[in-house]
């Protein structure tokens, strides 16, 4: 990396970054993270909130479950163990490998993989009573309302689409796990992403920006009723340290906001 800082750069050079950063730095993510994250758990934030404790998704069994972003498919084997008839997708074909080796070296479900891009997901209309994502794909696409309109297409009437992203009041301060991480420093208004280049300017790495506002107006715009906003508490002897989310920082501002929201119908 020769650059790195808050800049915008053309939707068409950002394209491909999140893939190949993913393909590039799965092994050393999945090395410092895999623990926490377990093989087979539902973790939907670094503040430790676990869709067994949480239900976002409601009752499970017997229901088709769609994941974007699922990195190496811990929730969506979660899922699985509990009944339901998951499909894991990533953009990452790196991230699909582990999960394959996770799931070779484990007895009981093989969760379904398949590659694809969350804005242009290959199933047809209505063939998923839930979609949901867990920090991913949304920070890393130029587009995001393309993430919520496809999760619309795909969703059945009444099916539901829950997202968890940073919570965007964090944009306005420095990404620091110590007390320099309390004091903001840009405006919470710059829409910017965060982007990371290389000598010769080509960008390695993308991150957007979107307001709480931006976020809903995006999933409304794309047709859903939001039903509830979550911004998880730090928990109480939660002193795990992942990038800028801290014990300091996650007991005085929200690290994570998860949208829940169905398709009306």
């Amino acid at each position: 990396m020769a650059d790195a800082g808050y800049r915008d750069v053309p939707d068409s050079a950002a394209t491909g970054a999140g893939r190949l950063w993913w393909d590039a730095n799965a092994a050393d993510y999945l090395d410092e993270h895999g623990g926490f994250l377990g093989d087979d758990d539902f973790c939907w934030c670094p503040e430790g909130l676990r869709e067994a404790d949480a239900r976002l998704l409601g009752e499970v069994r017997g229901r088709r479950v769609l994941e974007v972003g699922s990195g190496a498919a811990q929730c969506s084997r979660w899922l699985a163990g509990r009944g339901a008839q998951v499909v894991a997708t990533d953009v990452s074909g790196a991230m699909l490998a582990a999960a394959a080796r996770i799931d070779a070296g484990r007895a009981g479900d093989v969760v379904p993989l398949v590659q694809a891009d969350a804005r242009a997901l290959p199933f047809p209309d209505g063939s998923f009573d839930a979609v949901f994502t867990a920090y991913g794909a949304i920070p890393f696409v130029p587009d995001a309302d393309r993430v919520h309109a496809e999760a619309f297409r795909v969703l059945r009437p009444g099916g539901v689409w829950v997202c968890s992203v940073t919570h965007p009041i964090r944009w306005a301060f420095p990404d620091d796990p110590s007390e320099r991480g309390l004091t903001a420093d840009r405006s919470y208004f710059d829409r910017r992403p965060y982007v990371e280049l290389d000598a010769a300017g080509r960008v390695l790495y993308a991150e957007y920006h979107r307001t709480l506002g931006d976020h809903v107006a995006e999933l409304v715009g794309a047709g859903f009723v939001l039903d509830r906003l979550v911004e998880p508490e730090w928990p109480a002897g939660h002193d795990r340290t992942w990038g800028g989310w801290s014990r300091i920082r996650g007991e005085r501002i929200p690290g994570t906001a998860i949208l829940v929201a169905h398709r009306p119908g």
